[in-house]
């Protein structure tokens, strides 16, 4: 195993049992097909695209910033 299989792991170990589950099915998933990537919408590329240029950057969201967009899902 990785030693960052093993971090996310350890990451996930700290999370609730129905996190863990939802990451247990999706790495199941993603074995099962060879570990394919998902094919992306054309409309939604450019978004992707930007999105992991600010990934490469490591510019991130705040923790206050993501807290924030987590409430707009709240009923």
């Amino acid at each position: 195993m990785t030693k960052l299989l093993e971090r996310a792991f350890e990451a996930a170990r700290a999370l609730p049992p129905e996190a863990q589950d939802e990451i247990a099915r999706l790495m199941l998933h993603m074995a099962a097909d060879g570990g394919e990537p998902e094919a992306i919408d054309p409309a939604h590329l450019p978004d992707v695209l930007a999105s992991l240029a600010r990934a490469k950057r490591r510019e991130f969201a705040t923790d206050a910033e993501v807290e924030a967009a987590f409430r707009r899902f709240e009923g």
